[in-house]
């Protein structure tokens, strides 16, 4: 695998956290930083692949996007 080198600016109390959670989990802020990483773009693409599932099912049954707000109220008020 290859890998690049970049070079971000981060907030103090951003990278005192980071360093926090790489100390407790025994890895290098590199190797936090890529495992957040690949959460977040592994959790963009999950989220893209669920609107794109909803939108389909929207169009094949005819609702609109106040159909589904409707609906998720309706759900909520009755949990």
């Amino acid at each position: 695998m290859a890998f690049a080198t970049i070079s971000v600016a981060l907030e103090d109390d951003l990278v005192e956290q980071i360093d926090l959670i790489a100390d407790t989990a025994s890895v290098t802020r590199a190797e936090l930083i890529g495992s957040f990483t690949r959460m977040y773009l592994s959790d963009r693409r999950r989220l893209r692949e669920l609107y794109a599932s909803g939108e389909s099912a929207a169009a094949k049954n005819s609702l609109t996007e106040e159909d589904m707000f409707e609906a998720i109220r309706d759900y909520r008020q009755a949990t």
